[in-house]
């Protein structure tokens, strides 16, 4: 028989059957603790994805950036327990003075039924863009629900609206709408 051609299948012929054998890196792997503890773990409830859904929701959609006092300052880095209770920030422009409200005290006597025909009807001033949770499906609309419930309440009530011509306690941002182009002569070219 000829060696060196016997020498040329030997490799080959060697990873095949290790790649057979039971301790492959996958059969090891799976015997590893951390594979065992990943097994042994509980189990996501329905619920549970659900929330978390809701919390992907809120930090994606920018509800905090209202409704946390200084979340976007911060980065949004601000401890859970101070998210979406309201802020003392205003919003100031021709409908008056609005601020976010305090989203975790709205919900706090709200059912999922309710919440969800609120929310799809939801009409408010500026700067809430209430089209974009109007838009949203209703599972996402439940999913935001289940994690606002998840905080619990806290926090205070955000200030009250202020109507145009009254005076709005600072701090506030003022949206100022500008002049209209004056009119050009007729004629002008």
């Amino acid at each position: 028989m000829n060696m060196p051609f016997l020498r040329l299948l030997a490799a080959p012929l060697a990873l095949t059957l290790a790649a057979c054998s039971q301790s492959s890196p996958i059969a090891t792997a799976a015997a590893s603790p951390l594979a065992t503890a990943t097994a042994t773990a509980p189990a996501q409830t329905p619920a549970d994805d659900l929330v978390a859904r809701g919390e992907y929701l809120v930090r994606i959609t920018g509800c905090n950036d209202c409704h946390t006092a200084g979340y976007a300052e911060a980065q949004g880095n601000v401890d859970k327990a101070r998210w979406l209770t309201g802020s003392p920030l205003g919003y100031k422009g021709p409908w008056g003075t609005t601020y976010a409200a305090n989203l975790r005290l709205t919900l706090a006597d709200m059912d999922e039924a309710t919440w969800l025909a609120y929310s799809a009807e939801l009409r408010t001033r500026p700067i809430m863009p209430d089209f974009a949770l109007r838009a949203m499906s209703v599972e996402d609309r439940r999913a935001m629900f289940a994690f606002i419930k998840s905080l619990g309440p806290g926090g205070t009530p955000a200030p009250a609206y202020v109507p145009p011509g009254q005076t709005a306690a600072a701090p506030y941002f003022e949206l100022v709408l500008p002049a209209a182009a004056p009119a050009a002569a007729a004629g002008a070219r």
